[in-house]
């Protein structure tokens, strides 16, 4: 396989104009709308410029609706991680010359949504979801998840798990405090800004063994990313962010059919993209992971490879991922206190991009030169993974 490491860059991220819990409700169209030209403006395009769109699912209708006539498309749709698999997509494609400028969008009115209906997430009756999970209570990501925490439990100690867990939770909500748009600002929102580890043990329960603040919040949001070619990336208003490796993949569908509750498939998407940027563990200034709930986290560590299996406990103790840790990490609030509208993954690319610039105000990691991205999708089921860095 060829080392395509820096062959595009990322040059241009943005939110949409608003985000959290909408007075007003937005579509999930509007959502990324709005996202995608805040990511034009950001890189100093326009629109005429795009001529690929990555988008998990409608790529038709939103190509329309921004009069947008792509050469290159990709929907690929796995759940949460699907738009740091877009980035290796787009960085691919770009590679072998398929397209020049990259879109790379995502929107969910995910908390409004709740409001009007839907058909749940078990699936269609005739679904195998639907037929060999939903009937016996798994209809839905907190149970699922909590099953494969409650496994991690078993094997490796409730107490030891807890604390970690409480670990991740804690340092997130300091990181979300240090950022404006972090939905615990919102007055609407009632969270507290500030949390203590006796807050987080004492949170109501949801779906044993997780408490609430395990869980991420469900808001109405949009996000986008540009990616570009080396020669039009240096000519742009920005300094470009490099993507040196990528790696993805997915092992399983239903959380009952995943080969093992405690271990990930980033213990194969890691060491890909890790290799092809020729970078190690010790490198990195900062680690963006998808946080849905706290056990994600820890999965994701010790599956790739920053700690043994059962050890994550011992690795985040100290609040060492907190601001002024030795291990920054989700220094947005991630999806647990900053914004979370149903599919993450698209948010950990904005805040690696705006760390790697210089543009982090209050919760800016000093010296900020190299990271990566992992995102985790579906019953953990799929992972992808990027490495990037400034020149």
């Amino acid at each position: 396989m060829p080392n395509i490491s820096r062959a595009a860059a990322i040059v241009g991220v943005a939110e949409a104009d608003e985000m959290g819990y909408l007075e007003n409700r937005k579509s999930d169209l509007q959502l990324s709308t709005e996202a995608s030209y805040n990511a034009l403006e950001d890189a100093g395009l326009k629109k005429s410029d795009v001529d690929g769109i990555f988008a998990a699912g409608n790529t038709l209708g939103l190509a329309e609706h921004m009069g947008i006539h792509p050469k290159f498309t990709d929907s690929t749709s796995v759940g949460g991680s699907s738009f740091v698999i877009h980035a290796g997509h787009a960085f691919a494609a770009i590679a072998a010359g398929y397209c020049e400028v990259a879109l790379v969008t995502h929107g969910v009115a995910g908390h409004s949504r709740r409001f009007f209906g839907g058909a749940g997430e078990g699936g269609a009756p005739d679904s195998p979801g639907g037929q060999f999970e939903t009937p016996y209570g798994f209809i839905g990501a907190p149970i699922n998840y909590a099953m494969a925490c409650a496994r991690y439990m078993h094997e490796f100690g409730e107490e030891r798990t807890r604390e970690a867990m409480s670990e991740v939770t804690v340092s997130t909500r300091k990181w979300a405090a240090l950022n404006p748009r972090a939905l615990i600002h919102d007055p609407k929102a009632e969270i507290p800004l500030t949390m203590s580890f006796d807050d987080y043990h004492n949170s109501r329960w949801v779906c044993w063994p997780f408490h609430l603040l395990d869980c991420c919040l469900v808001t109405d949001a949009g996000g986008a990313y540009i990616i570009t070619t080396p020669e039009r990336a240096r000519d742009l208003k920005k300094p470009p962010v490099w993507i040196l490796g990528a790696g993805e993949g997915h092992d399983h569908g239903m959380i009952s059919q995943m080969p093992s509750l405690t271990s990930l498939i980033a213990r194969e998407t890691g060491p890909k993209a890790f290799q092809m940027a020729g970078v190690t563990h010790h490198d990195f200034d900062l680690a963006m992971i998808y946080d849905s709930f706290t056990y994600t986290v820890m999965l994701t560590i010790e599956s790739l490879g920053f700690c043994g299996r059962g050890e994550a406990d011992d690795f985040l103790r100290g609040q060492r991922t907190a601001p002024g840790g030795d291990f920054p990490m989700n220094t947005s609030g991630g999806g647990l206190s900053y914004t979370h509208p149903g599919a993450y993954g698209i948010f950990l690319i904005i805040e690696a991009v705006r760390q790697l610039r210089d543009e982090c105000g209050e919760r800016q990691v000093p010296d900020c030169k190299l990271t990566f991205c992992h995102g985790t999708g579906g019953s953990l089921s799929s992972g992808g993974t990027a490495v990037l860095a400034l020149d």
